[in-house]
């Protein structure tokens, strides 16, 4: 993961902690890349530059390199144990916050950012430094969790936490599951489009994908739920630097 602010060593601490889970499901990882491959199209002589923003353990990377054969993907992020076992799938990797990316302005023509935003202090700092790494017109693919996915509208009526949501880096208080990753915000469809938009992107489009973690009986309805981004459980946005 990749956190934003130095001023929060308890987040540090809760990083680069080997415990603390840092790949994604490869479901979202494959859709996300075929859009990102779609987009870019075939590589040509010169390779694309794609950076993979909060790349974990670069589970996702590695997951995504067949449909992205051709192009150069580095990966960043803060975490110096989680790009340890990053540098075993990717032979770039770059240690840095989204405060203050250590690359050049327009260095990238695309940006994998899967389920960061939701874990950072400043989202608003994120999203300028990506849109200052990336050249115009450059793709921006970010995933992160659904506040409104179907289980949550339910769960929010019984008078119980939605699933993504925490209120503690120490446990899991008033919602199912036992797994803490450090949550700090949850987007809608609608305030995750706003959001992006007010950023300085234009964004392409918004689908869902499901989540691993919902119990094996509610997996086939939770891939129906797919169909309408705004119930599913997991929000993949694909939006262009303006």
């Amino acid at each position: 993961m990749t956190t934003t602010s130095p001023h929060h060593p308890d987040l540090r601490d809760f990083y680069e902690n080997p415990a603390v889970p840092v790949a994604s499901g490869p479901s979202r990882t494959l859709r996300q890349a075929r859009v990102l491959a779609k987009a870019l199209g075939p590589p040509t002589e010169h390779p694309r530059t794609i950076l993979d923003i909060g790349c974990g353990d670069a589970t996702a990377a590695a997951t995504a390199a067949p449909l992205l054969t051709g192009h150069r993907v580095i990966g960043v992020d803060w975490s110096q144990d989680a790009l340890t076992r990053a540098r075993t799938h990717l032979p770039h990797t770059v240690r840095g916050e989204l405060t203050a990316l250590p690359l050049r302005t327009a260095a990238a023509d695309a940006v994998l950012f899967s389920e960061v935003i939701e874990h950072l202090v400043d989202p608003d700092t994120a999203l300028a430094e990506i849109r200052r790494v990336l050249r115009p017109g450059g793709h921006l693919m970010l995933s992160t969790p659904n506040l409104a996915a179907w289980y949550n509208r339910a769960l929010l009526l019984a008078g119980v936490q939605p699933v993504f949501s925490e209120v503690s880096l120490r446990a899991i208080h008033g919602r199912p599951g036992k797994e803490v990753v450090g949550h700090l915000r949850l987007y809608t469809p609608r305030a995750l489009r706003e959001f992006v938009t007010a950023a300085g992107f234009t964004v392409v489009g918004l689908t869902g994908a499901p989540f691993h973690g919902v119990p094996r009986p509610l997996r086939a309805l939770d891939r129906l739920a797919c169909v309408r981004p705004q119930l599913a459980s997991i929000l993949l946005l694909h939006a262009r630097k303006t």
